[in-house]
């Protein structure tokens, strides 16, 4: 492995991504890398209740408690790396395909090592459900690091 300069996490901000902080962090500190957290927010979808279309205003307004609530979720993880003496930054992608930003972003910014949680689904619910930490083993431009959450993880590291 060639020397780790910068560490991509990516999080969904669910327990099981959460899950993989730790590790990104630990790596980050003993390479003395940067350590960039990345969050693709969710992309609108177009809604029909009782066959009626959900307004752009509500839309508007759905989007930014998300982005709101993502930013404060990043920022409480930029504060434990920088106590933890770790240089970091945030990077919020606008919805798209979470596995492919991931991809891209990590191609974007050379980044050496991308570590990122996994739910860990197997047979039907990994089907049914896919797997974006798999699409992003399988594409991405540098060595990933998976972190499977436990089945017990539900507090938030």
């Amino acid at each position: 492995m060639t020397e780790l300069r910068r560490v991509l996490y990516a999080t969904d901000l669910s327990p099981a991504s959460l899950a993989a902080f730790p590790h990104a962090l630990r790596l980050a500190k003993l390479a003395g890398a940067e350590l960039t957290i990345l969050h693709v927010l969710p992309s609108a979808v177009s809604v029909f209740l009782d066959g009626g279309y959900v307004p752009q205003e509500i839309w508007d307004e759905i989007a930014a408690g998300v982005r709101a609530e993502a930013d404060t979720e990043i920022d409480t993880l930029i504060t434990r790396a920088v106590d933890a003496g770790v240089h970091a930054s945030a990077s919020l992608v606008d919805g798209g395909t979470p596995a492919d930003d991931i991809v891209r972003i990590a191609g974007e910014t050379k980044t050496d090592l991308l570590v990122l949680g996994t739910h860990g689904r197997t047979g039907v619910a990994r089907f049914f459900l896919g797997s974006v930490a798999a699409r992003v083993v399988a594409t991405a431009p540098c060595p990933v690091l998976t972190v499977r959450a436990s089945e017990t993880a539900g507090a938030r590291p």
